[in-house]
């Protein structure tokens, strides 16, 4: 009898506005080692990246796969010449990074890549909130707000991949607020993001008190931007994570109020999702969601290596 393969061992790195996280290890589990680099100049970055990868094949040994989990947005047309490259970012001096190039081309071994919400999903499914469903999605805020969007098991792709974070809303009733987004100015991402929930303060969003005006714009964007993606995709659940609400657990209860109220009774989420506290939820991964995207993408990158091998 043929013993199992041993779990092959993964490296992945997500990179964040605000910080890129480098992870090795097979799943949750099994994290071998885990290095917080700040988002910073852009050759710089990388190359402290690429220092920590090199260590581990040195320290650690064969390592099968690899998964880049980036911030956007991205070209992740595998037939374009710039494929893997960040587009039209907010993050300054990092239009056009050519990142997996930078960071996995040279490797000789399969490197996937994809947005940071994607990968987080992909984890979810993998590992956490989402095991076994097919079709839901991942929400974060933070830095940004980005929405990994899966149906049938994949991330949606058409001719881009999705950027929810920057559909426009229906505001709320007598906010006039212009937004900080530099495209388009009171988007979800640019009302709800931190940065965005900074500035309409005027501190820290740490620094927010609970009572603050502040905050109900924001959970009537989230709540608006819920409303559009049970509309659109239908998702069979959403999670919602990232550094605003990680930090701010109380927002959750308010975000689903909101989009109870915007839905308006249009349709029965007790009949369809079992009720809103069921269905938007907290990531089962917590705040290693994003971290592990990264893994879970190398680990698509396993299975596709895998189902190609002749007699497989």
């Amino acid at each position: 009898m043929t013993p199992p393969s041993p779990t092959p061992l993964l490296a992945g790195v997500e990179l964040g506005g605000t910080k890129c996280v480098c992870i090795i290890g097979t799943g949750p589990d099994d994290v071998r080692d885990q290095v917080t680099i700040p988002t910073a100049e852009r050759n710089s970055t990388l190359e402290r990246i690429n220092s920590v990868l090199d260590g581990w094949w040195t320290a650690h040994g064969p390592i099968e796969a690899m998964g880049l989990a980036s911030f956007g947005p991205l070209d992740l047309r595998p037939q374009s010449r710039t494929f893997g490259h960040i587009t039209s970012t907010v993050k300054p001096g990092w239009e056009g990074t050519d990142v997996i190039g930078r960071l996995g081309g040279h490797r000789g071994i399969p490197v996937t890549i994809n947005t940071d919400v994607n990968g987080a999903a992909l984890a979810e499914g993998r590992w956490g909130a989402a095991q076994g469903l097919k079709d839901f999605a991942y929400i974060t805020v933070g830095t940004g707000v980005g929405v990994g969007l899966i149906v049938d098991g994949r991330p949606v792709f058409g001719c881009n991949h999705t950027e929810l974070g920057h559909i426009r809303i229906a505001r709320l009733a007598a906010d006039t607020w212009p937004g900080i987004c530099q495209f388009h100015g009171d988007c979800v991402e640019g009302l709800a993001s931190g940065p965005a929930i900074g500035a309409r303060a005027g501190m820290p969003g740490s620094q927010v008190p609970a009572d603050s005006p502040v905050w109900g714009p924001v959970t009537h964007a989230l709540g608006q931007l819920l409303h559009t993606m049970l509309l659109a995709t239908a998702p069979k659940r959403i999670l919602m994570g990232g550094g605003v609400v990680e930090r701010r657990p109380e927002l959750l209860a308010r975000v689903r109020a909101q989009f109870v109220k915007s839905l308006n009774g249009y349709l029965d989420l007790e009949d369809l999702t079992g009720g809103v506290d069921r269905y938007v939820v907290p990531p089962g991964l917590g705040a290693l969601a994003g971290p592990l995207g990264s893994l879970a993408l190398a680990a698509d990158a396993v299975d596709s290596a895998t189902t190609k091998r002749p007699g497989c």
